[in-house]
């Protein structure tokens, strides 16, 4: 079933025991705050996090910019839907080596010449792309933002708090954000009975 911005603002409005609105461009104060913070919360969401749904990556010719300041002399343009990069490795895989790097701007700065591999945070916009424990932790996030300027109530940030925090933890254990550059199988091992090592 396809799942819109509305069906998210709606569904964070319901945290907050509010009526739904019938479109983000309604003239109605709860409208007017989903659609001014939708944007910035999303986009907020997936950075904070290594949602594996959301990883991308990319074959990116580096340039040498022969700058002498420091080892780290091959410069690497980012994709355009880059919102973070995640840690650069020898071979791009999350379990290799790690390689020195900076970000700049737009641009990654390492001491290796490329082309490189770049794993990424990609800025994924259609709802329907995301994973359904990324869109419950939106949800909740949206419910913050609004919940006292729409309910006047400091109870209600407390329930989307509520809300927010079980969601995250569900992505945790379902392994749905990756950690540390690698796949925590540690819960799922025990959950099946098996041992970790």
């Amino acid at each position: 079933m396809a799942i819109t911005p509305l069906d998210i603002a709606n569904m964070a409005l319901g945290v907050l025991d509010e009526a739904p609105i019938d479109s983000l461009d309604q003239d109605v104060k709860a409208a007017r705050l989903l659609n001014l913070h939708f944007d910035l919360t999303r986009e907020a969401e997936l950075t904070k996090h290594a949602w594996v749904f959301a990883i991308l990556a990319a074959a990116v010719a580096g340039s040498e910019t022969d700058s002498g300041a420091g080892t780290l002399n091959f410069a690497y343009e980012l994709p355009v839907d880059c919102l973070r990069p995640l840690p650069l490795t020898h071979n791009g895989e999350p379990d290799g080596v790690p390689i020195a790097w900076r970000q700049e701007a737009g641009l990654i700065y390492s001491d290796q010449s490329g082309p490189r591999l770049i794993r990424y945070i990609a800025n994924l916009t259609d709802p329907n792309d995301w994973d359904a424990l990324f869109t419950e932790v939106l949800v909740a996030a949206l419910a913050i933002k609004i919940a006292h300027p729409l309910t006047h109530k400091a109870g209600m940030i407390d329930i989307a708090r509520g809300a927010y925090d079980r969601a995250l933890d569900a992505a945790f254990q379902s392994n749905a954000i990756q950690r540390g550059g690698r796949f925590s199988t540690t819960s799922w091992a025990i959950q099946r009975g098996g041992f970790v090592r």
